[in-house]
């Protein structure tokens, strides 16, 4: 989320009657790779690019790349092959040992449907939506690379039959597909994608070390709420990053807020009366992960009050809480902690396990299959019988 923010923020900047640009974006990985599929990287006719492919080992020749799509106003599909450090065209050992597909787009500013313009629009809904991206496609299609499909959960209008499954399945799982599909006459290769707003965090408390763990957070992207019933905390030249500071009273700030399943609830306040009414109201919410400072005995007492007070919350539920909260980094200080706060929540909503990778059998990320291309992996043809090529 913070890189799309950027480069929507550096094309906004950009004085397109002086300069071109372009968009380059990862469509496909086989083997490693430091950018996985998504990853994009804005560039300009003057070599000046934001966001990233690679590790830096690929950006200077893209940029080339860049310059003539710009020039010639098509798009392309560049395949680069470290698999072998030795025979790599880039005179350096680049260690990925991996095959990148990077798709590079000229930008047209006054078109309602180039890349970076559907990207803004995503940073203002700030909705979960799955993004199709034609590759490839032949003159039988009605397509040509660049065309644009968007499914959220708020609509599918305009989506082809053949692709809605697909564009559902990665919207589910957030796992990117490139395939090529049978069309009418001919075939097109898509890239889909799932792009995601990142994590909301609400943070509970306003004391000293809350600071950083904001700080930290609007560094990843996330947005950030503070919010106390303590007005004195809640000065804005202490939270300069934050999304939002909010004053509401432990009764009702819930009633305030919004909670979605991208929601992680911290309670900060070092008050134990606060935390347990605050945590009294987040467990009747569906927010999936509620995170409080202090030594386990602490949430142990307000359990033992929540049962006094008649207030019976199931297992499932109280599991939500993560208390203490954070990963065993050994941290001290409140940056440290701050460190181990933002840590369990990126493992809890990504599903990692927070350990070493020294210790992770297999390949750092999830190896991605039933993808396809034609020029270097098997095309995988979706069985034309199976869906309908009377509409595009």
């Amino acid at each position: 989320m913070k890189e799309i923010s950027r480069i929507v923020e550096v094309f906004e900047q950009i004085d397109f009657s002086q300069r071109k640009a372009a968009l380059a974006t990862v469509v496909w990985v086989e083997g490693s790779s430091y950018r996985r599929p998504g990853a994009r990287m804005l560039i300009t006719d003057d070599g000046r690019w934001e966001g990233a492919i690679s590790g830096g080992c690929l950006e200077g020749d893209a940029l080339r790349k860049a310059r003539q799509v710009m020039l010639d106003g098509q798009p392309i599909v560049v395949t680069y092959d470290t698999m072998d450090d030795g025979e790599n065209s880039f005179g350096v050992g680049l260690g990925c040992n991996g095959i990148i597909d990077v798709l590079i787009e000229p930008i047209n500013p006054s078109s309602a449907e180039n890349p970076v313009t559907l990207l803004k629009e995503f940073t203002q809904k700030r909705d979960v939506r799955a993004l199709a991206t034609v590759l490839k496609s032949n003159d039988f299609t009605g397509l040509i690379p660049g065309n644009r499909f968007i499914l959220t959960d708020q609509t599918a209008e305009s989506i082809p039959g053949w692709l809605h499954k697909d564009m559902s399945d990665v919207f589910g799982t957030g796992k990117p597909l490139t395939r090529t599909y049978p069309v009418l006459s001919g075939s097109v290769e898509v890239f889909i994608e799932r792009i995601d707003p990142g994590i909301e965090l609400i943070i509970f408390g306003a004391g000293y070390d809350v600071v950083p763990v904001a700080k930290l957070a609007r560094e990843l992207g996330w947005q950030v709420t503070v919010t106390d019933d303590c007005i004195a905390h809640l000065s804005p030249k202490r939270f300069p990053v934050a999304t939002c500071v909010l004053y509401a009273d432990r009764q009702a700030v819930i009633d305030q807020l919004t909670i979605t399943n991208r929601t992680a609830a911290v309670l900060m306040s070092h008050n134990f009366n606060y935390d347990r009414a605050v945590l009294e109201k987040l467990l009747t919410t569906d927010v999936p992960y509620i995170g409080m400072l202090g030594p386990r005995k602490r949430f142990d007492k307000m359990k033992e009050e929540f049962l006094k007070d008649g207030l019976n919350f199931s297992e499932t539920s109280l599991k939500r809480v993560h208390a203490p909260i954070g990963l065993d980094l050994g941290a001290e200080t409140p940056d440290e902690i701050a460190l181990s706060i933002m840590a369990e929540i990126k493992a809890f909503f990504t599903k990692g396990a927070g350990g070493f990778l020294k210790d992770k059998s297999g390949p750092i990320h999830e190896r991605l299959s039933g993808n396809s291309s034609d020029h270097h992996r098997q095309a995988a043809i979706i069985d034309s019988s199976a869906i309908g090529l009377d509409t595009i």
